[in-house]
């Protein structure tokens, strides 16, 4: 195949955000009027890739090559104007304005200097027809539905007339129906010539609309297979052919006392989910971005709503308005995002140990500070976070050390039941050595813990059950001795190995 056949090619691209490495001399290509697939588990630098092709972000080193001449994007406006259109997974609209108003911003149509509103309301409604939608233009965003927002960024990508359109699962907010017309408004782009890449964690999907279908996993370019070559386990295989490199931490076994128990539990972003969490058990959630893991952790915990089902907290039912009532009862929660959601970086290390203590501790508005320091002082020993001061901004910490500052702060206040998301997102090999053997004793001292992670080796090494999620459903649990790569990415993208 000549060069004239591909629209894009990408030689030895890598990209680094601090000591991660997101992307690893990727090479790949795209042809024209092909619906290339990109797949991978989290973390495997698909979305890294995007953002390097729509001027987001710069890659550090190689090089993009687009209709035969090298380029290199400022900008995301650089990148679209060449005719590279991005829609992402977490829509970019402005919710307060109108339908014609999100789809034109920025390149408004005029006569004269005057808005051609007539035209622009003509042109909305053939572009929403095109996506299978029948909206007024003058319908506000905001009271429209995520399925609906959706198509109005696809149609809006159609408007473009780009050459070149990435897809960021498109169909994660779309009904059985909605999907169908997607890929029919794909089918129709492809005979026009336009190269679409397909990025999804839906497998059986990927195969059912792709023309090509490459690999992506840790940050590393895998492979590309043609679509009649490939197959779910193919695909599964190449997503997650490594060994595991972490050593099973597995305890003495967890007492059947139910510590926690979740009954046909539904909120935002999950529906329907039941398990039950016992003493001294680490029970593990697997599954990939948008499963809905986090979203029940939260609810869980009183941080978010929920709408229908019970929990159980040592066998009586709880309803927690705000996360002080679950703090109250027993349950601490490490947050994903430490940074943002968990630590205070420029607060002292020893404030941000002992706030969550603080109610327990403080009297008539005054805080213990006797009680503060020498707990902050225990903790810091026995999770062997090196600072030089209690007093010095927690900042100052490597990133391994203000997960454990945040941990120290939980540990404080004596939980029977700990929520870990992402414990070790961001740090080094060591450190994540360190708070898996913190996680193990912990569980053998009787604590229950739910541990949410994007590593399957994580979850296979640390875990006594996996719990696997797909589409806001608990899909299976798994006992640890059943559980293999292969079977958890399976059930994670609803394909089950029989």
């Amino acid at each position: 195949m000549t060069e004239a056949n591909y629209i894009l090619k990408v030689n030895n691209l890598s990209k680094h955000f601090g000591g991660i490495q997101a992307l690893r001399g990727i090479s790949m290509d795209i042809r024209y009027g092909e619906v290339h697939a990109l797949v991978g588990e989290n973390g495997a630098g698909k979305s890294t890739l995007m953002n390097a092709l729509g001027g987001i972000i710069e890659p550090d080193e190689g090089e993009i090559f687009y209709k035969g001449q090298l380029v290199q994007f400022n900008n995301p406006i650089e990148s679209l104007n060449a005719g590279i259109a991005i829609i992402h997974q977490e829509l970019a609209m402005l919710p307060t304005l109108n339908v014609m108003d999100n789809l034109f911003m920025g390149r408004m149509k005029s006569k004269g200097g005057l808005v051609s509103w007539k035209e622009m309301e003509k042109l909305t409604r053939d572009y929403l027809s095109q996506v299978g939608l029948e909206l007024d233009p003058y319908a506000i965003i905001r009271d429209l539905s995520i399925s609906q927002r959706q198509l109005i960024e696809i149609a809006k990508a159609v408007s473009m007339n780009a050459s070149l359109i990435i897809m960021d699962e498109p169909n994660s907010s779309l009904s059985e129906s909605e999907t169908k017309r997607l890929f029919e408004v794909i089918h129709d782009l492809k005979n026009r010539n336009v190269a679409v890449i397909y990025v999804s964690h839906k497998i059986n999907e990927v195969l059912q609309i792709s023309d090509r279908i490459s690999v992506l996993r840790d940050g590393q370019y895998i492979g590309t297979m043609d679509k009649q070559d490939a197959s779910v386990d193919s695909v599964i295989e190449m997503m997650v052919g490594r060994k595991v490199l972490i050593e099973p931490m597995q305890g003495n076994g967890y007492a059947e006392t139910a510590l926690l128990e979740v009954e046909h539990l539904t909120g935002e972003g999950f529906v329907d989910v039941s398990f039950t969490l016992h003493k001294g058990e680490i029970l593990g959630f697997a599954g990939l971005v948008g499963a809905g893991r986090s979203e029940v952790a939260r609810a869980i915990f009183g941080a978010d709503r929920v709408k229908s089902g019970r929990v159980l907290v040592d066998g009586k039912p709880v309803q927690y308005r705000q996360p002080q009532d679950a703090i109250t009862d027993g349950l601490a929660m490490v947050q994903e995002d430490r940074k943002v959601l968990s630590l205070f970086l420029e607060m002292p290390i020893l404030h941000n140990m002992s706030m969550a203590r603080l109610p327990r501790t403080s009297r008539s508005g005054f805080i213990d500070g006797n009680d503060e320091l020498e707990t902050s002082e225990k903790f810091a020993a026995r999770l062997n976070i090196k600072l030089a001061d209690l007093y010095a901004k927690v900042s100052s910490l490597s990133g391994g050390n203000q997960q454990k500052t945040v941990l120290a702060r939980w540990l404080g206040c004596e939980p029977k039941i700990l929520i870990l998301d992402e414990p070790t997102h961001g740090i080094d090999v060591g450190a994540k050595f360190e708070i898996y053997q913190l996680m193990r004793n912990l569980a053998d001292s009787g604590i229950g813990i739910l541990l949410i992670s994007s590593e399957l080796p994580e979850i296979m090494a640390m875990s006594d059950r996996i719990a696997v999620m797909s589409s806001g459903k608990l899909v299976e649990i798994l006992p640890y001795s059943e559980a293999t790569e292969n079977k958890i990415m399976s059930l994670a993208t609803s394909q089950v190995i029989v």
